[in-house]
C-alpha cells in the first residue's frame, strides 16, 4: 500500500484529519521522568497508544531525537506504530535538502533505517533534491511550500519573473512542479501553514491532487476550521488530496501530570472533532 493509500484509509478509519507531531522535550516530561532523555521512547510511545485510534498520521521530528542521541529509541518507536497502529502512516519530519549520493544516504536513513512512510524535503535544490527519493516505490515525499513560519515570507512568497512580466510566487511554482513534471511515481505532496489559510487554498487549487501537510494548528495558532475550507476536497464521497493537519505540543503537553496521556488524548479527540465539523 502507497502512503496516499494509507493516508486515505486511515482518514476513513479514524474519521480524522489529525497528525500527532511527536516532538520530545524532555525538560517537559511529567514527574520522575522531567529531565530525562532515556525516556524518550516511554513518553511518546505512551502518546501513541492514546491516540493512535484519532489520527491520520504521526509525524515524529528527527531533531528532538538525534539532539538527544535517541535515535535509537527513534526506531523503536516507528516500529511500536507500525505493530499497534499499523494502518496509520508515520511521516519523518527531517527536511533533507542535499543531492546525489548524499540525498541517496538520508533516503536509505528515513526508509530503510526507519522504515518511515514518508519524509519531508526542500525542493531549493530542484528535482536532483528529489529524484534519490523516488526509488523508494509507493513512500511519500513532502515538499516544503509555504511555511508556517513568518520568515517563510522572504523567499516562498517572492514572485518570480519571465519573459511576460511577473509570474508565480516562488510557493505557487513549487506547487505547479510536485502536481506536474516532478511528480513521476505519484508520490509528492506539499506542506503549507496553517497561519496562511487564503495561501493553503491557492496551493490546493494548483496541486488539486497532492496531500497537503499543514503544520500551524494548536501552539502556533493556526485555525483548524479555517485550514479544513480551505486545503480539504470531497469528490462523489471520496476525499481528493488528503489534508494533514498537524498538532504538537498541544497535544503532546497538555499535561505536565502523570495524566498526560490521558489529557493528551482528550486534547487529540477535541482537535479531531474540531477539523470534523468544518468538512461535515
Amino acid at each position: 500500500m502507497n502512503f496516499v493509500d494509507m493516508l486515505q484509509r486511515a482518514e476513513q478509519r479514524n474519521d480524522s484529519l489529525l497528525c500527532v507531531g511527536l516532538d520530545p522535550e524532555p525538560s517537559r516530561f511529567p514527574g520522575a521522568w522531567k529531565g530525562d532523555a532515556g525516556r524518550i521512547f516511554d513518553f511518546c510511545a505512551a502518546i501513541v497508544d492514546a491516540t493512535r485510534e484519532l489520527v491520520i498520521a504521526f509525524k515524529p521530528q528527527i531533531a528532538y531525537f538525534a539532539a538527544n542521541r535517541a535515535e535509537e529509541q527513534l526506531e523503536r518507536l516507528i516500529a511500536h506504530i507500525q505493530r499497534v497502529a499499523p494502518e496509520v502512516p508515520v511521516i519523518l519530519d527531517a527536511k533533507r535538502g542535499d543531492i546525489g549520493s548524499t540525498a541517496e544516504q538520508y533516503a536509505r536513513e528515513a526508509f530503510e533505517r526507519y522504515r518511515a512512510d514518508a519524509l519531508t524535503l526542500s525542493p531549493f535544490m530542484g528535482f536532483d533534491s528529489i529524484a534519490p527519493y523516488l526509488e523508494y516505490e509507493g513512500k511519500g515525499l513532502i515538499l516544503l511550500c509555504r511555511t508556517s513560519n513568518p520568515g517563510g515570507s522572504d523567499l516562498q512568497a517572492q514572485r518570480l519573473h519571465g519573459a511576460d512580466g511577473p509570474g508565480d510566487r516562488v510557493y505557487e511554482h513549487i506547487a505547479r512542479l510536485a502536481q506536474g513534471p516532478w511528480n513521476r511515481n505519484g508520490q509528492l505532496g506539499l506542506v503549507v501553514g496553517a497561519t496562511f489559510p487564503s495561501e493553503i487554498e491557492r496551493v490546493r487549487a494548483l496541486a488539486p491532487t497532492l496531500p497537503l501537510l499543514i503544520p500551524g494548528v494548536g501552539a502556533q495558532g493556526g485555525d483548524a476550521e479555517a485550514t479544513v475550507r480551505a486545503g480539504w476536497r470531497q469528490d462523489q464521497g471520496r476525499t481528493v488530496g488528503p489534508i494533514v493537519v498537524n498538532s504538537s505540543r498541544a497535544v503532546l503537553y497538555a499535561s505536565a501530570g502523570d495524566d498526560f496521556a490521558a489529557a493528551a488524548q482528550q486534547v487529540a479527540r477535541a482537535t479531531r472533532d474540531a477539523l470534523n465539523r468544518a468538512r461535515h
